[in-house]
């Protein structure tokens, strides 16, 4: 039996159950969901890089992990730092959902045709400052909970729309109430957005059994744009971010950066091996 530690909010939930499935019907090993509550849960008054940055939403269950009361995580990759503590390590990346960032809005009306001055509810700087890019007149409203709260935010916060990830809300099988998917030239993602780590400890007993869950496609898109994270030092507290596309022996990658609150835009191409160089190329065209 593997225990599986997951946060318990209902999209983290769903998250683990879509990973245990896979582990039941792929690796025919029975698994279990263990629930913790996070310090990124217990806080939601303030923002993220007011109390800590990335690692919020991990940190008690690595400690449950290091105590025996579960063999493995899963997270949202986006939530990670690009640097685990030493005693860890990502096992598997098996899925990435949908990458795109989407407006949620009364009538579900398009970013575009709300009324000049809308309020548009995001508690991410990156979304803020990309929102700001395409319409200056928007009113920015700070929110942060988890995906229900924040689509209920609309009308108890009496806000014209919220910007949500795609994949949560494909996931909660709430895209239904999606008014407009965002292009990711246009409106860049966050690095990892859509994917799912399966975490465990570098000695765990599973781990070998857990990698034959990972694609090796899906891994290697994770480490690009981690890296290129780690160039940029991007954190909760910034608008940095990145997102790249493989195809064969060919990756394309499109990073923003925040500097001196504007925002730099830049992209490449090139071969799959050149990643490093072709980071550190992008990084320089965007500090």
């Amino acid at each position: 039996m593997i225990k599986v530690a997951t946060r318990k909010s209902l999209l983290a939930q769903a998250q683990t159950d879509y990973v245990i499935e896979l582990i039941k019907n792929k690796l025919n090993i029975d698994a279990t969901k263990t629930l913790f509550t996070t310090k990124g849960d217990r806080i939601l008054d303030k923002s993220l890089d007011k109390i800590g940055g990335k690692g919020l939403f991990i940190k008690e269950l690595e400690v449950a992990m290091l105590n025996n009361e579960a063999d493995c995580a899963v997270h949202s990759m986006k939530d990670m730092p690009y640097k685990l503590d030493d005693e860890f390590e990502i096992v598997a990346t098996p899925v990435r959902e949908d990458v795109r960032d989407v407006l949620v809005s009364k009538e579900k009306k398009t970013l575009k045709e709300l009324k000049k001055g809308a309020r548009i509810g995001t508690g991410s700087r990156r979304r803020a400052l990309q929102l700001l890019n395409i319409r200056p007149d928007l009113e920015i409203v700070p929110i942060r909970g988890n995906v229900q709260t924040r689509i209920d935010k609309i009308e108890k916060e009496g806000l014209d729309g919220v910007i949500l990830a795609a994949a949560g809300l494909k996931r909660l099988n709430l895209d239904g109430c999606i008014a407009e998917y965002f292009d990711i030239e246009k409106f860049v993602p966050a690095s990892n957005q859509g994917t799912l780590g399966i975490e465990c400890l570098k000695d765990g007993i599973y781990n070998r059994e857990l990698l034959k869950l990972d694609d090796g496609k899906i891994h290697f898109i994770t480490n690009v744009e981690k890296y290129v994270m780690k160039l940029l030092d991007g954190g909760c507290h910034s608008a940095c971010c990145c997102y790249s596309h493989l195809d064969r022996d060919r990756i394309y990658i499109i990073a923003l950066n925040e500097v001196n609150g504007m925002i730099k835009k830049a992209s490449i191409e090139g071969k799959k091996e050149d990643y490093i160089s072709l980071c550190n190329e992008l990084v320089k065209k965007i500090v």
